[in-house]
């Protein structure tokens, strides 16, 4: 059985692994068995932003292009959101033009995410990367049809738990981002919270999301 990490930074090589490795514009590897593409709102740049998208786009067409991401809103930086929105909306049209999911940095913006969303109809699956808040803003992106992955706050954070067991099973994902835990770790944290075996759901999952 497969272990897969939605979001993650580097390549662990383990061989029951499938992880989708997160990449930037300016420097995407097309080697890599599976990875996603987009731009940070940490590193907007305005000056580059036309470039970026094209070179987004140029990859959006290979099979190992699993997802555009991690892109979104981030209220806690100095970029303005008007800002952050000029690069986040035209990669969530490039994800509806091409059908690619997105894989989402969200940081106290999640009813913007979620009007954009509804501004732009769009339809490819959207999932929210290390999610660490309660079960009210868990239920509102739910409604909305969003994806929560859960990570390092899976593992630091007991409260958490308690969302991950409230919410649909057909709803959830699994991830490392930057951290020194292994997805085998976070997996573990998810069985003990649902005590139920985990890898066939996940799987289940991320062949729907990202081979359908």
């Amino acid at each position: 059985m497969m272990y897969y990490n939605i979001h993650t930074h580097e390549s662990t090589h383990k061989a029951d692994v499938v992880e989708l490795i997160n990449q930037y514009p300016n420097e995407i590897n097309l080697g890599l068995t599976s990875f996603s593409v987009g731009i940070h709102p940490w590193y907007l740049k305005l000056d580059s932003l036309t470039n970026d998208l094209s070179k987004i786009e140029e990859v959006l067409n290979y099979a190992n292009c699993k997802a555009i991401g991690e892109c979104g809103l981030d209220k806690r930086i100095e970029t303005s959101i008007e800002d952050q929105k000029k690069a986040l909306i035209p990669q969530l049209l490039l994800a509806e033009k091409y059908k690619k999911p997105v894989v989402l940095h969200c940081v106290s913006a999640y009813q913007e995410i979620i009007e954009i969303k509804k501004d732009l109809k769009l339809t490819v699956p959207m999932i929210i990367h290390g999610f660490s808040k309660n079960i009210q803003v868990a239920t509102s992106l739910l409604k909305n049809d969003f994806y929560l992955s859960f990570g390092k706050y899976l593992l630091l954070n007991p409260d958490l738990g308690n969302v991950l067991n409230a919410i649909p099973k057909n709803r959830i994902f699994l991830e490392t981002d930057m951290m020194e835990h292994t997805i085998y770790d976070v997996y573990n944290r998810a069985e003990e919270v649902l005590q139920i075996d985990v890898k066939n759901i996940i799987e289940e999952n991320y062949k729907r999301v990202f081979n359908p």
